[in-house]
């Protein structure tokens, strides 16, 4: 095992201990259209002065991805502590930076026991667009992380190509679908087929769906009316950096 591989205690993660660059956490909420509920917020990287997730992970290289995924989980896990998070806290992993799954965990349980936060209440996202270096690797991270109790997330479902290919050996908790498919959904037939075969497929199989991306009021009243419950976007929130924002429900038809 190489010395980036190596389990990094708790607060070396939160300190981002041997990271060239710092960085914050943002959130933005996925909320429940029926219940006008948060049901979860997604931890964001930002730049320490509030940069966009671009000036961060343009700074992660293959020296440093173990080091900055483990960091992040962390970072995301006390600032929700912090700032009061309600419901469930999602965080994005990169799959290529876990070695044994079993063992990288430890951080986030250490982390998760430290700030009081449940680990019932936290999910983890891969997204599609992610290039997977070993596809099995990264089956054997998401179940895993089921055992531990965690929920999982397939983001950027329907932007690369094998999204598909997984779900037949590993179904997650949680389906995002792609902002290209919902964008000026309430206008387009070819992807009102594609999304509505995609929600039954997802409802087939026991999924949760989420709506990403979500702008306008035309996408989130064509998506609640084809039965699509969780939307994110923001026509209801903008990410805020290290607090809870507040969702907008007053917008037209919503």
């Amino acid at each position: 095992m190489t010395e980036k591989f190596q389990p990094i205690k708790c607060q070396a993660c939160l300190d981002g201990a041997g990271l060239p660059f710092q960085f914050k956490m943002a959130f933005q909420p996925i909320v429940s259209l029926s219940r006008r509920t948060v049901y979860a917020q997604e931890a964001l990287c930002r730049g320490p002065e509030g940069q966009g997730a671009g000036y961060v992970l343009d700074q992660v290289t293959p020296d440093n991805m173990y080091r900055f995924d483990q960091s992040a989980r962390v970072k995301a896990i006390e600032t929700a502590s912090r700032i009061g998070i309600q419901g469930s806290l999602s965080i994005n992993f990169l799959p290529n930076a876990v070695y044994k799954p079993d063992t990288c965990i430890q951080a986030t349980l250490e982390a998760s026991e430290q700030f009081g936060f449940n680990t019932n209440r936290l999910i983890f996202e891969v997204s599609e667009t992610e290039q997977i270096l070993d596809p099995d690797h990264l089956l054997g991270i998401l179940k895993e992380y089921r055992n531990q109790g965690f929920k999982t997330a397939l983001d950027d479902f329907g932007a690369g190509y094998s999204g598909l290919r997984l779900l037949t050996r590993f179904q997650p908790d949680i389906v995002k679908l792609d902002r290209a498919l919902v964008q000026d959904i309430d206008q387009n037939t070819t992807k009102q087929k594609i999304v509505r075969n995609l929600i039954s497929m997802g409802n087939d199989l026991g999924l949760e769906i989420v709506a990403e991306g979500i702008e306008t009021a035309g996408e989130a009243n064509y998506l609640m009316d084809a039965g699509v419950d969780l939307i994110q976007g923001f026509l209801l929130a903008r990410p805020a950096l290290e607090q809870a924002p507040s969702v907008f429900w007053d917008w037209a038809g919503g």
